[in-house]
């Protein structure tokens, strides 16, 4: 059959992108490994249409796309690398499709709505010298991109690549520590196209009240490069400042990978609690799971002087914890320590290694400090377990694993009627299922969730996330005062508490309390450095209502470039537009919003809101409605 369009030839900067390892991904689990590399090539067509690519094709594990401007492409890789790894970062399995990029520049056949030719099979070769998350690019490439760009270019040297008679000089391509992207500056004259509701959010738990977005939360070793004090951001905390990496699995069971994840939660939660430390927020720390960082760009990126990383087996009911506490600004080892004992032992074990801390540290304990040591979570190891598993199933985020994990907390509580934390989790999943609408019956679940709660208040009143669950459902119920009486509780409860402050700072910018708001989600992002998206979207929104648009475009920008398809982000922006006069990019962002949920209007918007002072929701409504937001 003949084509029914002629081939036309062009000059282009060609992305080529794969995924490394992806028959093994596949081997674990099919469908999901599928999932996710389908859901991370939607979001990377996302970021290469806001740099004005064109994506020509996507096959299996597989992506192609043309841009005008080598400089676009290469900010379209790297920007995707950014937000990808982030996302990889939240997972707790084995199932994370790393991907390679490569660039390059050359001259290429477009027929029958494919890309073909040489620049693509050349930037195909480039891409499989990558090593997985990373980008390479080829000379001429290279001597495009203009020297102000924020890249860090290593020359690999001329490299013999099959299909091609002479050699072609590679660079790996990497941002600049400490430097950010410069923002889209697309030169393509199409038209952009509406996104879809393209890829499911993996991070963590997040939860998005009627009006908002709040996050939740409840191996080999590195090369000791020594970190000074100079090289830190800023200056260290006033006492002793710790990160905590995630703890490497090796029990030879990918299946333990939940336990070894628990385990060091734990570890974070139980040093947090302790006033003389500064312990950063577990999603900064997690950020590094897989890798083998050294010590100084972890020293430097969370702001801390000392890293504790180890490891878990666990071989029945045997576990034994290796662990090892670093000072980054000498690379010398504190103590490395091995700690062995059974299930019906790891309480005591993780105290074992909370203490050794605290006396390397000199870290002087309160009364109150002292408590945390001698609290007995559950005397069933079963029911710890379970939990475990529970908080797995429930950090992925979905309507199934959430309603997977609050069998698995009731579960924990048949074992232990009097097991706190389990019946605290069980009202988080009821609040997930308020904010994302996931019950038929909103009010039923909203008493559900408080009624867990107030079961594991009585049993435990130092657990903070049953303030911050009980402040949530209250915002959602309208009883602000509670509202804000449960958020500061949190983290009077866990001054370390970095989701803690972020509930403050949600519950008081729906109050009016700006000034305070914007106080404490500055504080959550100085203990959770690498913050996600969803505490720029916070921020952004308070910078609005204080009206500091200039602020609150830039922060609601970001948010977006990370995950796109929040319709309360989208919405935010087309208000910020709107209020800055800049009437043609709100109406493209409420064109967004409308892609994401087609329901929205000022009606709805207005009804579900829960700002407690009307000109603060006209305030908002009316800058919807400059930027077209349908009336009904």
């Amino acid at each position: 059959m003949m084509s029914s369009e002629h081939p036309s030839l062009k000059m282009a900067a060609i992305l080529h992108a794969d995924v490394a390892g992806s028959t093994a991904l596949v081997q674990l689990n099919e469908s999901l490994a599928h999932e996710r590399i389908n859901d991370a090539f939607k979001r990377f067509s996302r970021v290469i249409d806001q740099y004005g690519g064109t994506v020509h094709e996507v096959r299996g594990d597989a992506l192609v796309a043309e841009f005008h401007r080598a400089t676009n492409a290469v900010c379209a890789a790297l920007a995707f690398q950014t937000l990808h790894i982030e996302m990889l970062a939240q997972l707790f399995d084995d199932i994370a499709p790393s991907v390679r990029i490569g660039v390059s520049l050359g001259e290429v056949v477009f027929a029958d709505g494919t890309v073909t030719g040489a620049g693509v099979v050349l930037a195909q070769r480039v891409e499989q010298l990558a090593a997985p998350g990373g980008l390479c690019i080829t000379g001429a490439i290279h001597e495009a991109l203009p020297q102000r760009m924020p890249f860090e270019q290593e020359d690999l040297g001329e490299r013999t690549v099959k299909g091609f008679a002479e050699p072609v000089r590679v660079y790996a391509v990497r941002l600049r520590d400490g430097e950010e992207l410069p923002r889209p500056t697309a030169t393509s004259e199409k038209k952009k196209i509406p996104i879809t509701r393209w890829y499911a959010i993996t991070i963590a738990v997040v939860l998005v009240a009627a009006g908002g977005l709040l996050a939740w939360q409840q191996s080999s070793a590195p090369v000791l490069q020594p970190a000074s004090i100079e090289t830190v951001p800023g200056s260290l905390p006033d006492r002793p400042s710790i990160a905590v990496l995630p703890f490497t699995n090796m029990s030879g069971d990918p299946e333990q990978e939940y336990f070894a994840d628990g385990i060091t939660e734990d570890v974070t939660t139980d040093l947090s609690k302790i006033s003389g430390l500064f312990v950063v927020a577990r999603n900064s720390s997690f950020a590094y799971k897989g890798k083998s960082p050294d010590v100084r760009k972890v020293s430097r990126e969370l702001g801390v002087r000392y890293i504790l990383e180890g490891s878990v087996r666990r071989a029945g009911n045997q576990i034994r914890i290796n662990a090892q506490l670093i000072d980054a600004t000498t690379g010398g080892h504190i103590w490395a320590e091995r700690f062995d004992g059974t299930m019906a032992d790891v309480f005591s074990l993780q105290d074992d290694v909370n203490r050794k801390i605290v006396t390397a540290l000199e870290v002087n304990l309160t009364v109150d400090d002292r408590k945390q040591f001698d609290k007995i979570e559950t005397t069933n190891p079963d029911a710890y377990d379970i939990l475990l598993r529970g908080l797995e199933k429930y950090q992925r985020f979905s309507l199934e694993t959430t309603a997977e994990s609050r069998d698995m907390f009731k579960q924990a509580i048949e074992m232990d009627p009097n097991y706190a934390r389990a019946y605290a989790n069980v009202a988080l999943t009821y609040v997930s299922d308020v904010n994302f609408n996931w019950t038929q019956d909103r009010g039923e679940s909203i008493r559900l969730g408080l009624d867990y709660a107030a079961r594991a208040l009585e049993l435990d009143d130092s657990i903070p996330q049953i303030y911050l669950t009980r402040s949530v459902l209250y915002l959602a119920q309208r009883r602000y005062d509670a509202a804000i009486e449960a958020a500061r509780r949190t983290v009077e409860v866990h001054p370390n508490y970095t989701d803690g402050y972020a509930g403050l700072a949600f519950v008081l910018s729906y109050s009016g309390n700006f000034a305070e708001a914007l106080k404490a989600i500055r504080r959550a992002k100085e203990l959770n450095p690498q913050y996600s998206y969803v505490y720029l979207a916070v921020e952004g929104r308070i910078q609005f209502h204080m009206k500091k648009y200039p602020a609150a475009l830039e922060l609601i920008e970001k948010s977006i470039l990370r995950n796109p398809v929040f319709d309360r982000t989208q919405l935010m922006l087309a208000a910020i537009y709107a209020e800055l006069g800049e009437l043609d990019d709100a109406a493209w962002a409420v064109e967004e919003a409308l892609t994401i949920r087609s329901d929205i209007s000022l009606a709805d918007e207005r009804r579900a809101s829960n700002y407690k002072n009307p000109q603060d929701l006209n305030h908002y409504i009316d800058a919807l409605r400059k930027a077209g937001v349908p009336e009904q």
